[in-house]
């Protein structure tokens, strides 16, 4: 166990987030479904709005050092700047027992989704700090930077390319995913009553 803890961890890069909610209103599910698509943020990509979006931005610190001949990176930071963009029903307190059971579960499911994004992002970050620190010697600082430049344009199209991806699993799996989800919770709920 001591070994374990004293392991790095395997994605270092630090994320800051910062939550922001919308207020949803509605008695029924049909109001939450009008709800969300009204007031939902919308993604720039596909101009549509969504239950749930997180933006991010990424960060880097790269420190350089010289011998005088050649440029070599010190350390390189990478810091995930997210915003995290969540639903928030108005009328859950009052809510019929059916209904704010399947408001919990989407809502968690919304959440774990967006959070799963901030995931992908620490680890490509990561990713990032590990590639720039691996980079060797050059003639100069400026060639170093222009080589930084390049490695993470092209580590940031990974990225996108991997939350791209991401995000189609995730909805193609939807249906069944929030069904098991439901049936979890419906269960855990009559476990609960006496």
């Amino acid at each position: 166990m001591a070994l374990f803890c004293a392991m790095p961890a395997a994605d270092a890069a630090t994320v800051l987030r910062k939550y922001d909610y919308f207020t949803l209103n509605g008695r029924t599910a049909a109001d939450l479904d009008r709800e969300l698509y009204r007031r939902g943020p919308v993604l720039q990509k596909t101009g549509q709005r969504h239950p749930g979006m997180t933006k991010m931005r990424f960060e880097s610190r790269i420190k350089y050092g010289s011998d005088g001949k050649n440029c070599r990176v010190v350390d390189a930071d990478i810091t995930v700047h997210a915003t995290v963009y969540l639903p928030r029903w108005k009328q859950r307190r009052t809510a019929q027992a059916d209904l704010a059971i399947i408001w919990d579960t989407l809502s968690a499911d919304i959440r774990r989704h967006e959070e799963s994004h901030i995931g992908i992002a620490r680890t490509a970050a990561g990713d990032m700090e590990r590639a720039i620190k691996g980079l060797s010697w050059r003639n100069d600082c400026a060639r170093l930077k222009t080589d930084i430049d390049g490695l993470t344009a092209k580590l940031m199209k990974q990225h996108d390319l991997k939350q791209i991806q991401f995000d189609r699993v995730e909805a193609v799996n939807f249906d069944s995913r929030f069904e098991r989800l439901l049936v979890f919770r419906l269960k855990r709920e009559f476990a609960k009553s006496p």
